[in-house]
């Protein structure tokens, strides 16, 4: 009877340990399921014409993307799998959605150009996706080479909702100088071949939390901190595209350097 009893505790046991095991697999990719959907919902945002929507969207999607990795290390449920359908989602919601977004907001008066530029966005962010899979155990650890799809979607529809929230549209005249739709689509093919680049971009994993850090840079976070409360487009915009910059600095003060 004990035996028997035994028995049955080990089955419940078990029982209880693959469910929990299953439960905690399934959380990252929950997360990812829900960085897909605020990517799916931007680009019918942007369809109907709510800029600011679709591009808190795409932000709420970069949150999701990046919380769901470190779930699955921190809850040991990392899989092929997880790894497969997060870079999939990755392409709805940093390549597809913010050219969906800039094509329907201003670029659709260009015609075939327009369409073009979009679909070399989508292109370069699939390339640069599935470049980062290849070398994800490799070469980038202290820098991105290229520019990271999650930041190229965050300059690209910060661009819009700053521009939108100041009533400029593709019609618009930019700074009485050239038309919006085409500083669009030059800021577009920029960043797309950027994400196909080999300019170095700063990744920040080698940053340790458990170290102490310096004074300067807590300051520098509670400073963008208050200044994304405060105006969250420009602040987000500012902050993003100083880090597209610095990958272009990295890139001349390295031919500096070689000469």
């Amino acid at each position: 009877m004990k035996k028997l009893k035994s028995i049955g505790k080990n089955k419940e046991d078990l029982l209880r340990n693959k469910i929990g095991k299953h439960t905690f697999y399934l959380l990252p990719n929950f997360i990812t399921t829900a960085s897909l959907f605020s990517g799916f919902y931007s680009i019918v945002q942007a369809m109907n014409g709510k800029y600011e929507l679709a591009a808190i969207a795409i932000f709420i999607a970069i949150i999701m993307d990046g919380l769901d990795g470190r779930i699955a290390r921190l809850t040991h449920t990392e899989s092929a799998f997880g790894a497969e359908y997060d870079s999939l989602s990755d392409m709805v919601s940093f390549g597809v959605a913010p050219a969906l977004i800039l094509y329907v907001w201003t670029l659709k008066p260009l015609g075939k150009l327009g369409w073009i530029a979009a679909f070399v966005y989508c292109c370069c962010a699939a390339f640069r996706l599935a470049r980062f899979n290849v070398k994800l155990d490799q070469d980038e650890k202290k820098y991105f080479f290229g520019l990271p799809s999650p930041a190229a979607a965050a300059l690209l529809v910060s661009f819009v909702w700053v521009s939108n929230e100041n009533g400029f549209s593709g019609s618009e005249i930019f700074f009485n100088m050239i038309k919006m739709k085409w500083v669009s689509w030059s800021l577009t093919m920029l960043i797309a071949l950027s994400m196909v680049s080999e300019i170095r971009f700063y990744s920040g994993k080698d940053i340790n939390l458990r170290n102490s850090v310096p004074f300067v840079a807590i300051l520098l976070v509670i400073l963008a901190f208050v200044l994304v409360s405060y105006s969250p487009p420009e602040a987000i915009f500012i902050i993003v595209g100083f880090y597209f910059l610095s990958g272009y600095f990295n890139l001349i003060r390295h031919f500096k350097f070689k000469k």
